[in-house]
This record gives structure tokens, C-alpha cells and sequence, in this order.
């Protein structure tokens, strides 16, 4: 059935008139990224004058929140001592990197509470502010837990991975993700890139008989991309069909040289067969993207909020909660390296696949996530 209307931007077919959710999403970050300095100042100012609506997820506040941290990188300490003024906890990604008086009053606020619920705020914002005085408090709430503890699933060394890093048993930082983010443009047909999405292989999936993807292949030795350490290519393999169907991620191993070797992966419910629901329409569409790596980094939280962002390194997007897989050969916390909004490269796709690695061990895991 043909749709009666086009976007005016991309021409895809719509069921209204009007632009598509993808370029209404462009259409506002560009609005945004061309603020002025009077109208950030603006934002800034009311957001503090109006900080719990900002709790309570009411708008303009929350987007001008996510638009001032994703696109302008301009939360500043005064809000920051606003909202803990307020006691304000939510979102967490206010309090990133905020100074030590700020880091203080959390710590107060984290130990004089007995609510689980407010702990668990308390502690993600307490991760996201990040320095060691915050690993110190998190690791003794992991080695001393108080009463709130026991209605928490999880431990405050997985509260910490939500600020991009955790702590080991000694209490050693271990760092999660990359200080540095790059965006995924769109570039002309046939653009040389680092950074490839979707190179359809020639491997058939063991489940599902459809074709194996090489979801990324990322020439670390771009200058853009050294912040990864990597001195050479890394390419993550996986079944773009079975991957969201996984017991956990995919897993692939790779060689510097390109290759890339998927791993042995089971189903969620133990079966050996299920159905291909990609056609090869959809691989077609894939493999004929235009992403290319942006010129310039963005700031660290530019694909963070918004479904319409591919991005190299920073922090992600999580649909649910953030997840870092365990290396499974050294065991080790994987580390966040992209992220894929499926709907930018196959229409009708849901979700998010994020990609991580453990660079000691040459594995990549790629996991899915979808509302």
C-alpha cells in the first residue's frame, strides 16, 4: 500500500504531511547548535529558576536540559549547586564532573538516606561526578553496605559504570568508556571513512540462514579515531537478524588486518532455528548507508538522549540500562566504543545495537536494546 505523503526532507513516505521523526529530530538539533550565547545564558537561567520541573520530566525544561548537555556541553556548576539546593537527583547526567562542594553534598545526602530509591539516585549522580573521592565513597558502601542495600539488585560498583567507569576488588579504577565522541554524518555515495557501517558478508547465520554483517569496521589508525589506542582495524561481526534474540551479546573476535571471526552464540530460549525476518531489500539498504565519521568531535553525551545519533566513543543512549559486557575470555568489563540507531540504516527497525571491546583480547561484543 503507497502512503499518501512524502518528508520534504529525505522523501520518505509518511501516512501525514510533514517531516519524518528523523528529520524533525535534525531540523531541532540544528536549531539548537545555532543558540546564541544570549540564549544559552537563557536556558541556563531558567532551568534554575524552574529546576523541579526538570525532576519531574516536565517540559521545555527537560529537552532544553538534554539540548544544553548533548549539543552545547553547557551544564554549568551553578545549575549544578542548584539542583542539589533543590534535591534534585534526576537525571544523574547533571551532576557530570561537578565540582567538589557539589561531589560533597551528594556524598552527605548518599550516606544520611534510607531510602533504596534515593540511594540508587544518589549513587549514579555520585558516579557520574566521577573522581576518586567518589570511587572512595562507592567502594565503602560496597564493602559496608547499609540497610538500603538489601532492596537494590545490583552493587555500587554497577551503579558506577552508569558515569563510565566501575571499580575492581582492590578498588582500582577501571575506565568504561572514551573522553572523546565522535558523530556519524551522513557523507556523499562512495565518501572514503574510517568508520563503516554494515558490510554484508558472505557467512550465512548458524540460526537463522541469513546473512552475517560486519556492523562496524573502524580504522583506528585515523587520526580522529587514536583516542582508541587501536593500530589497526577492528570489525564487528554478527547476525543484524539474531542479535536482539541473543542469550547476551553477539561476540566476534577481530585481527588488526580487518578480519573478524563471529564467536558461538545460543539463542534466548536454547533454539537452534528461527526465522530470517531481514529481506534483501533490507541488507541491500544496510550496506548502502552513506555514514562517514564526522569531521570534528562532539561533546561526550551527543548521542546520549537522542534516536536519530550514531556515534564513535562518549557515552550512549541506553534504551534501558546501561550494560557492560564481561570479556568472555579474560572476564574483564568490556569497554563502550559505538552505538547504532537500527532505523538510520534499515527502515522499520527498532532499537539501538551498541558495540564494545576488550582491546587486551581482540573480542567485540554487540548487543541490542529496544523500548
Amino acid at each position: 500500500m503507497s502512503l499518501k505523503y512524502t518528508c520534504p526532507g529525505c522523501g520518505t513516505p509518511l501516512r501525514y504531511d510533514g517531516l519524518c521523526w528523523k528529520c524533525k529530530c535534525e531540523e531541532e538539533r540544528n536549531a539548537a547548535l545555532a543558540w546564541t550565547p544570549e540564549q544559552i545564558a537563557e536556558k541556563q537561567k531558567n532551568l534554575i529558576q524552574n529546576i523541579q520541573r526538570l525532576a519531574d520530566l516536565k517540559e521545555p525544561e527537560l529537552t532544553d536540559f538534554w539540548k544544553l548537555l548533548s549539543y552545547r556541553d553547557a551544564v554549568t556548576p551553578k545549575l549544578q549547586r542548584a539542583a542539589l539546593a533543590a534535591e534534585v537527583f534526576y537525571p544523574c547526567e547533571l551532576y557530570y564532573r561537578a565540582p567538589e562542594d557539589v561531589r560533597d553534598g551528594l556524598i552527605a545526602a548518599l550516606l544520611e538516606t534510607e531510602d533504596s530509591h534515593e540511594a540508587g539516585c544518589l549513587m549514579c549522580c555520585l558516579a557520574m561526578q566521577g573522581d576518586d573521592r567518589a570511587l572512595e565513597t562507592l567502594l565503602d558502601l560496597e564493602r559496608n553496605p547499609r540497610p538500603w542495600r538489601k532492596k537494590l539488585y545490583v552493587d555500587p560498583s554497577i551503579y558506577a559504570q552508569c558515569g563510565g567507569w566501575t571499580f575492581d576488588k582492590a578498588g582500582h579504577r577501571v575506565q568504561l568508556n572514551y573522553d572523546v565522541c565522535y558523530p556519524m554524518v551522513k557523507g556523499a555515495p562512495g565518501e572514503a571513512s574510517p568508520v563503516r557501517i554494515g558490510r554484508v558478508r558472505e557467512d550465512a547465520c548458524p540460526h537463522c540462514g541469513g546473512r552475517m554483517v560486519d556492523m562496524l569496521v573502524l580504522d583506528g589508525r585515523d587520526e580522529r579515531l587514536k583516542f582508541l589506542g587501536l593500530d589497526g582495524i577492528l570489525t564487528a561481526a554478527c547476525c543484524p537478524n539474531c542479535v536482539g534474540f541473543l542469550e547476551g551479546p553477539a561476540f566476534s573476535r577481530f585481527t588488526l588486518d580487518g578480519g573478524a571471526e563471529p564467536l558461538p552464540a545460543r539463542t534466548f530460549d536454547g533454539s537452534e532455528k528461527m526465522e530470517c525476518y531481514v529481506r534483501p531489500e533490507d541488507y541491500e539498504a544496510l550496506a548502502g548507508n552513506h555514514f562517514v565519521l564526522g569531521a570534528e568531535p562532539a561533546p561526550l553525551f551527543y548521542g546520549a538522549e537522542f534516536l536519530d545519533l550514531n556515534t564513535i566513543g562518549g557515552f550512549a543512549n541506553w534504551v534501558q540500562d546501561w550494560e557492560y559486557a564481561p570479556c568472555p575470555q579474560c572476564g574483564k568489563p568490556m569497554r563502550y566504543l559505538a552505538q547504532i540507531q537500527w532505523d538510520t540504516v534499515m527502515d522499520g527497525m527498532e532499537g539501538t545495537l551498541y558495540i564494545e571491546f576488550c582491546p587486551d583480547c581482540q573480542i567485540v561484543s554487540m548487543q541490542h536494546q529496544q523500548t
